[in-house]
């Protein structure tokens, strides 16, 4: 499996996170060309006060957001990786998500939250690949790819 997930919120396995996150970080890779089976990523499904904790600690922030990312290495999306070799996948990071956020934002959105589970999962795996948005050119080429496996998972484009 491409991801491995530490349910800290039993909320989460009720909203199915686990097979979310595989699928939606599947998808990501495989649109770009790279093999799933080749990498790894670490998720933690959490609550608002965790994720506000580590939004502190790792960006100075101590409020909640609906999910973060780590990469491993600070990556160029214009070099994708090529993944572990011998049998081992590479790890190409973590991703904390948190339960009350990413609910309110779906319910607020007139979302289902499974679709906005798969988005944010799809976003942040692209942040462990390099991917950012900070400027409008970066956000629109991160949006454009976020609306394009998303829409062949058959959800909806997000920013529409």
């Amino acid at each position: 499996m491409l991801t491995d997930t530490l349910l800290e919120d039993p909320r989460w396995q009720a909203a199915g996170l686990e097979a979310l996150a595989e699928r939606a970080a599947c998808a990501a890779l495989s649109h770009l060309s790279l093999d799933p089976e080749r990498f790894e990523i670490a998720v933690l499904a959490c609550d608002d006060a965790r994720i506000a904790e580590l939004n502190g600690d790792f960006r100075a922030k101590p409020k909640p957001t609906n999910v973060l990312s780590w990469p491993s290495v600070e990556r160029d999306p214009e070099e994708p990786p090529e993944g572990g070799e011998d049998g081992m996948p590479e790890e190409l990071g973590d991703i904390a998500i948190a339960w009350e956020t990413c609910a309110r934002e779906a319910a607020e959105q007139g979302k289902p939250l499974d679709h906005h589970i798969t988005h944010l999962m799809v976003h942040a795996t692209l942040h462990l690949l390099g991917y950012d948005h900070i400027s409008d050119a970066e956000a629109t080429v991160m949006e454009t790819l976020e609306t394009e496996i998303l829409g062949k998972m058959g959800i909806e484009d997000p920013y529409s």
